[in-house]
């Protein structure tokens, strides 16, 4: 079987104000190691799939920084969208690609650039499986990930009956609220985690048969620009996915976060005695379950809890934890001049 990685690498970040910016993003930022998401993404798929057969979709505006940042990625494995057209038409197109490259019995491995996997052997093992069961099963496959808690921020799948290690969808369920993310939590649902895998064949069949948005550009050769100026913009998840009576579940459980917002760095960072989950030059004084961030800054706490601070290049962002998953109304809100400096 061969195997590609799609990687998804569009996006801003706008959560990760003032740090993320369109000129540096928030997969190019290292929030969670000493390396950049991104990177931490290449190196994590590496054991499973050849750098030569990596395909990452960005955005044209950082595509010079991503091959600078990855040399072992050949430049034409870096795929610039000409706009933004959401993820169907982003897989659709890697698909086309590897169908052109290879053909279109390749199972393509699909994730998104901005993840944090505390368990990367876990998580290689489980994506195995799923590109063994889209063979085996000529299926769509997701991962979905088992919740650690009752998180509104997220889509939820319900299981229905097994099959050949897996299970049939019943039902993909919106962002609920968080008294039914606890119901659906313990009647066994999934996180939608993103994580997708199938054969090219297979996907673009489904594709022509339930996504109209995006099936029409799928005949002849447009070309990048073509094709995306042909396509409506929809996610694979809304286009496809549940419209499809072809797609099977995998559960996984190997600490995966989607590193949302600055908060979510409690999470996945090293946290000192006291909670506070801290990068840079930082000095915190009888002060817990804060998320510092100094980029080039020097910053001291004493005696505050559940803050997010974050300095850099003269510019301080200090907020709470709370208010820290609502940073787009913050910017909606300051000129242009500093919500977009480099």
């Amino acid at each position: 079987m061969s195997r590609w990685a799609v990687i998804l690498a569009g996006g801003v970040g706008s959560r990760f104000w003032p740090l993320s910016t369109p000129r540096r993003p928030k997969q190019l930022l290292a929030l969670v190691t000493d390396t950049s998401l991104l990177a931490d993404s290449v190196r994590r798929l590496t054991p499973l799939v050849a750098p030569e057969r990596t395909l990452i979709l960005t955005n044209a505006t950082i595509a010079t920084d991503i091959a600078e940042l990855l040399p072992d990625i050949p430049a034409a494995n870096i795929i610039a969208e000409p706009r933004a057209a959401g993820t169907a038409a982003a897989l659709a197109w890697a698909a086309l690609e590897i169908e052109r490259r290879e053909n279109g019995s390749a199972v393509m491995i699909c994730v998104h650039a901005d993840w944090s996997i505390g368990d990367e052997d876990g998580f290689r093992s489980v994506l195995s499986r799923a590109a063994d069961t889209a063979e085996r099963e000529s299926a769509l496959v997701t991962v979905g990930v088992v919740p650690t808690r009752p998180d509104p921020g997220f889509g939820y799948i319900q299981l229905a009956d097994a099959v050949a290690g897996a299970y049939r969808v019943a039902r993909f369920a919106e962002k609920p609220d968080v008294l039914t993310a606890g119901r659906m939590m313990t009647d066994g649902y999934l996180w939608n985690s993103g994580i997708f895998v199938w054969r090219v064949k297979d996907f673009l069949s489904e594709l022509r048969t339930h996504t109209p948005e995006v099936s029409s550009a799928l005949a002849g050769n447009l070309g990048i620009a073509g094709f995306f100026s042909a396509v409506k913009t929809v996610s694979v998840d809304e286009g496809l996915l549940e419209r499809s009576a072809n797609v099977l579940v995998i559960p996984g459980d190997f600490q995966w976060d989607d590193v949302g917002t600055w908060a979510a760095l409690r999470r996945v960072r090293t946290r000192d005695a006291g909670g506070n989950a801290v990068a840079g030059t930082v000095h915190v004084v009888q002060s817990s379950g804060n998320v510092v961030h100094a980029d080039g800054s020097r910053v001291v706490l004493f005696g505050v809890s559940d803050l997010v601070v974050v300095a850099r290049d003269g510019l301080t962002l200090v907020t709470t934890v709370e208010h820290a998953a609502d940073l787009k109304a913050l910017l909606d809100s300051l000129p242009v001049s500093l919500r977009e400096q480099p």
